[in-house]
């Protein structure tokens, strides 16, 4: 779908749906809200799928990279290879979204949407690439408007492809050093907030690093001057190809009716941009986890989101989210295969 198309295709959650699930949900053999979020999470997805029961056991990981201009600013504390290289790791099965995914049963998407140099074609690479890298967004624009708009519709193309293979739910991963300023950039913009309470340590700068870091995003904002308004705008001036990326995948989930389980800080950053062009998109969304990365909860806060659990993780590759889809996977079976008070010939409450 073009991205126009993308947008207007998504709907409102499917209240019907949602009613039949919360019907089943008071029929099943326990107290009423007793297990707690499952139960809303299996509503929600009921209400997004329009299933009842829903279907989610068909399970992606899209894990987008791309490096950034920005780390010329001495941002990270890791070299800019490091993206190309763990993207080897990441083919080899060797990373910790490998290891998460294999366990939970879920197929790892490892696409460059803008990786410094050239990558081997490999099979299990896919090459979407825009540019090798942003541009320093403290003296020009990240990107163009067009490649921030091509981003999108790669990540969605991409997307789709899975959902058409069969795909029920998507999770949002990413790889890229120096990712967390462009992300910090985009949470300060949309939410209105200082850069100093967006900006977090990424990779663990030291109190110096994380002055320059506070100081780049400051510097990027004066510049470039984003419309928060315009979520293409933002992504274009302040941020990066992986995350233009998540931004399609999210948007594509949403108009095909998939949840969409967002991993940490620089996913939840895509989730905002998504939300900004598509308001409706926030009701497929499902936070995975609260990133120990400074500023994820207001970001969190803006979407409206409360995450699955928070176990002080700050990885990114989609680690967080390939845990969280066993919950909601979870979920939809204890509304479909749990029995009911008639069906268990339980008693019920006097």
């Amino acid at each position: 779908m073009e991205f126009n198309e993308l947008i207007q295709t998504i709907q409102p959650l499917d209240e019907n749906a949602m009613a039949q699930a919360q019907a089943r949900q008071n029929r099943l053999t326990k107290p009423p809200g007793s297990l707690g979020r499952l139960e809303s999470l299996s509503i929600q997805v009921a209400g997004i799928t329009g299933q009842m029961p829903p279907q989610a056991s068909q399970k992606v990981v899209f894990v987008m990279a791309g490096d950034h201009g920005v780390t010329e600013e001495g941002v990270s504390a890791y070299p800019s290879e490091v993206t190309a290289q763990m993207v080897l790791n990441f083919l080899r099965g060797g990373a910790a979204i490998n290891v998460l995914a294999r366990h939970v049963g879920a197929k790892v998407v490892v696409v460059d949407m803008g990786v410094k140099g050239t990558l081997e074609v490999q099979p299990n690479l896919i090459s979407a690439k825009i540019a090798p890298g942003t541009q320093n967004m403290t003296k020009e624009p990240a990107m163009s408007r067009e490649q921030a708009l091509l981003a999108i519709q790669r990540g969605a193309e991409l997307a789709e492809a899975e959902i058409r293979a069969g795909a029920q739910m998507l999770a949002t991963g990413d790889m890229g050093i120096g990712n967390t300023t462009p992300s910090a950039a985009i949470a300060a913009v949309l939410s209105g907030k200082p850069p100093a309470v967006c900006v977090g340590r990424g990779t663990g700068v030291d109190e110096s690093g994380l002055e320059r870091k506070i100081s780049a995003v400051e510097r990027a904002l004066a510049l470039n001057q984003p419309n928060p308004e315009d979520g293409l705008d933002v992504l274009a001036k302040v941020g990066g190809f992986e995350i233009g990326g998540l931004v399609g995948v999210i948007l594509a989930g949403a108009a095909h009716r998939r949840p969409v389980v967002v991993d940490g800080f620089i996913s939840t950053a895509a989730a905002m941009v998504a939300v900004r062009l598509a308001p409706l998109a926030r009701h497929y969304l499902i936070a995975s986890h609260r990133s120990k990365e400074q500023g994820h909860t207001l970001m969190l806060d803006w979407l409206g989101l409360e995450p699955v659990f928070d176990l002080e993780m700050r990885l990114g590759e989609g680690t967080g989210a390939a845990l969280a889809m066993t919950v909601v996977e979870a979920a939809c079976k204890i509304l479909a295969e749990m029995a009911t008070f008639d069906e268990a010939g339980v008693s019920e409450k006097i």
